[in-house]
């Protein structure tokens, strides 16, 4: 029997799969067919579009396990997920379709996708799945998903970008909260937490294969892991955040990046003192470049209201300061230690022209205040048939769209471009840059991490190498840099995103240079400005 696992990668809102990134779906359905006796082949999308054998290949299989969904888009580097459209092109002998993709399925997607031999598996569908494949295989065994994830860890060597990935642990799912009118984290009905041995255990366990780069992800609130529900909030355990994190540390010493995801602000807001000694904990035992994503979606009273969101603009902002006191330090890296990022969601309801101005008014008061943001992602709402917003509709998106691109342009260039340069500032060296993508002479970079800065790196380098550049100027989220270049040999045109072409003419008529004392009298008053960028 031969099966294959199709990564078609995944975006939510408490889950990330696009490379670098692994989302755990491929790790457990990989683990539970090890359960059930099956070494399953593993291909990710790109792959498997770049490539005509693995394609025949495939075609030949028994079963085809087809992962896949974009449930909050976005722009990607590292890989392109699989579409909808591009799904219907796909022909196996038979497949299975799982991941939040069903949650946008029509009734006419699912007659024509069952008519081309797929079985749907709604979503969240790992139960249904292993269920699915006891019968299809004709084998017996029971479901746990702790046992699958550490059976399924070894898959990640199959990934054409094994070692530089950032596997996404999940320490619970679901929402306690639960309200937002667009959010698709109601599915999983109220928070599951999974055991912390087992969470240890995975981790461990992937580190035992050779990953080094960790997002404890795949949850809705990273405060709120084993925390007392009892309460309308749950309170924080900050002793046990503590225990656990100096655990991940014991069993896996050498650990590169360890990160998380989404934080409520609402939980910091409620339980400021607990919440404080977590953000200790996650300062003193996470690493450097940490981002804690944090939904306001919206700074209008009336759209907060009207869309059940979690937390007022007051909480939000208390949130923010809360993580700036002790996450605004700058780490080994070259970036602060750990910052709050912030979500708006366009198209809800509620919302009016001036939403965008209350929005643009709350980025101002934080930047004015001197506080940090290391990321403001801004989207347009997708609905999903399960919620709420699904009776409402577009239509705000389609009013708005005018409100949106001007909002969207004026927070770029007059909010982002001046926080970046509080957060790197010319000449700050950042460090273990990893080069993705090359396009003439500048090389696409970023450090694994679990919202990376994008580093336009003058050069060019092939991928996979890693690099320490310094920051030399800024693009609307992005920023662009330069390893220290050897003036003896530096191309005219890289000396040139350095100093005025008049002065490189002169810097290359006065090679070779002994020492950088000779520099400095070619370059004269313009020495200081350049003196981190060039070495003799």
């Amino acid at each position: 029997m031969k099966v294959a696992i199709l990564d078609g990668y995944v975006d939510e809102p408490s889950c990330l799969g696009v490379p670098p990134y692994v989302a755990p779906y491929p790790r457990y359905i990989y683990g539970m067919l090890k359960c059930l006796k099956i070494e399953a082949e593993y291909v990710t999308i790109d792959l498997y579009r770049q490539s005509k054998e693995i394609q025949n290949k495939l075609s030949s299989f028994d079963l085809v396990v087809v992962i896949a969904g974009i449930a909050v888009p976005g722009k990607y580097l590292g890989g392109k997920p699989l579409s909808l459209k591009e799904l219907y092109s796909l022909r196996f002998k038979k497949s299975v379709l799982v991941g939040p993709i069903t949650l946008e399925l029509t009734k006419k997607d699912r007659k024509n996708l069952e008519y081309l031999e797929y079985e749907i598996v709604d979503f969240p569908f790992e139960e249904k799945l292993f269920e699915y494949l006891i019968k299809f295989l004709k084998r017996d065994a029971k479901f746990s998903l702790d046992k699958f994830a550490i059976l399924g860890s070894e898959v990640v060597k199959k990934h054409p970008e094994y070692p530089y990935l950032i596997c996404e642990i999940e320490s619970y799912r679901g929402c306690y909260w639960g309200k937002c009118s667009f959010c698709i984290e109601r599915i999983h009905g109220e928070p599951e937490m999974r055991n912390p041995k087992a969470v240890l255990d995975e981790i461990e366990s992937l580190y035992n294969t050779g990953i080094r780069h960790f997002r404890l992800g795949r949850q809705t609130d990273f405060l709120t892991y084993m925390a007392d529900f009892s309460y309308d909030v749950p309170k924080p355990n900050a002793e046990f955040m503590k225990s656990f994190h100096r655990e991940i540390w014991k069993r896996c010493p050498k650990i590169k990046v360890l990160h998380l995801d989404n934080i409520n602000p609402k939980t910091i807001a409620e339980y400021p003192g607990e919440s404080e000694k977590i953000i200790k904990t996650i300062v003193t035992h996470q690493t450097p470049g940490n981002v804690a994503a944090m939904g306001l979606e919206s700074a209008d009273e009336r759209v907060i209201k009207q869309n059940n969101l979690a937390a007022n603009v007051d909480e939000v902002r208390f949130a923010i300061e809360s993580i700036n006191k002790y996450g605004r330090f700058v780490g080994y890296n070259g970036l602060p230690y750990f910052l709050p990022g912030i979500n708006f969601v366009i198209g809800l309801k509620g919302e009016t022209k001036k939403t965008f101005e209350k929005n643009f008014e709350f980025l101002k008061e934080i930047l004015d205040a001197g506080l940090l943001l290391r990321r403001i992602n801004i989207r347009q709402v997708k609905i999903f048939e399960n919620t709420p917003m699904h009776k409402f509709g577009y239509k705000n998106v389609n009013r708005h769209k005018k409100y949106f691109k001007s909002f969207k342009k004026r927070v770029r260039e007059e909010i982002d471009k001046p926080m970046l340069k509080k957060l790197v500032p010319v000449g700050r060296k950042l460090v273990n840059l990893r080069c993705e993508v090359n396009d003439k002479r500048i090389t696409y970079a970023r450090q694994l991490a679990t919202y990376p800065l994008l580093v336009g790196v003058i050069g060019k380098y092939e991928k996979n190498t890693f690099l320490d550049a310094r920051v030399i100027d800024y693009g609307m989220r992005s920023i662009m840099a330069i390893e220290p270049l050897n003036i003896n040999s530096a191309e005219p045109w890289q000396l040139e995103y350095l100093i005025s072409k008049k002065l490189v003419a002169k810097v290359i008529l006065n090679r070779p240079y002994k020492s950088i004392e000779d520099v400095k009298e070619v370059l004269k008053d313009n020495f200081q400005r350049v003196k981190d960028f060039i070495y003799v």
